[in-house]
C-alpha cells in the first residue's frame, strides 16, 4: 500500500526545510570561498603553502559536493513550484513522507531508487 501524496502542511515542512538547507549552504559556502582567498595571501612558508593547498584541494572537493547538492535543492524547489514534487519520476507514485523528511532532495521512490541502486551495481561489477 502506497502512502497518499503529500499534505499542504507536509509540503509546507519539506520546502522550508529545503530553503532552510539552500541558505545555509549558500552562506557557508561564501564563508569557504573567504576563508581560501585570505589563507592564500598569507602563506609564505612552503610548508605552510602545502598544508594549505591539501585543504585547498579538501575544500573545493566539498564545495563541488555542496554545488552539486545546492542544484539538487533548487530542483526540488522547482518541482514543488510546479506542483510536481513528491512524485517519484521513475514511476510517478508517491515518494512517503517519511524518506522525503531523510532525504528532501529524493526525486525517486524507495522502490525505483533500490532497482536503479543494483542495477548500477551490476554495472560495475562486469
Amino acid at each position: 500500500m502506497h502512502d497518499e501524496y503529500l499534505t499542504e502542511e507536509q509540503l509546507k515542512t519539506l520546502k522550508g526545510m529545503l530553503e532552510e538547507q539552500l541558505e545555509s549552504l549558500l552562506s557557508q559556502s561564501r564563508e569557504e570561498l573567504n576563508e581560501l582567498v585570505e589563507t592564500r595571501e598569507v602563506d609564505a612558508d612552503p610548508l605552510d603553502l602545502a598544508v594549505s593547498e591539501s585543504n585547498r584541494d579538501f575544500t573545493l572537493r566539498l564545495a563541488d559536493r555542496e554545488r552539486r547538492l545546492v542544484a539538487k535543492i533548487r530542483y526540488s524547489l522547482e518541482r514543488i513550484q510546479s506542483n510536481e514534487y513528491g512524485a517519484c519520476e521513475a514511476c510517478g507514485e508517491p515518494i512517503t513522507y517519511g524518506r522525503l523528511m531523510a532525504r528532501p532532495v529524493a526525486t525517486q521512490c524507495i522502490d525505483c531508487k533500490t532497482e536503479a541502486e543494483q542495477v548500477e551495481r551490476r554495472k560495475r561489477v562486469f
